[in-house]
């Protein structure tokens, strides 16, 4: 797996998890504190998160930080 396939992937995870929560962009950003075109982008893959972001995230998800980067 490739660097962008990766992040492809991230992202395809993140939006799983926040549908099947069921949560929507807005909401996810409101809890991650983050701007939702930021959250839009993540799940879309057009951009590479930090780590420090996929924290947030995974706080404003309620899951562990693991479980958004277990793509494999």
């Amino acid at each position: 797996m490739d660097d962008r396939d990766l992040i492809l992937k991230i992202g395809k995870r993140i939006k799983e998890i926040r549908l099947s929560k069921p949560m929507t962009l807005d909401e996810l950003a409101a809890a991650s504190n983050m701007d939702n075109a930021n959250i839009a982008r993540l799940e879309s893959g057009n951009t590479n998160p930090t780590i420090r972001t996929l924290y947030k995230i995974s706080r404003g998800l309620k899951v562990k930080l693991k479980e958004l980067v277990d793509v494999e």
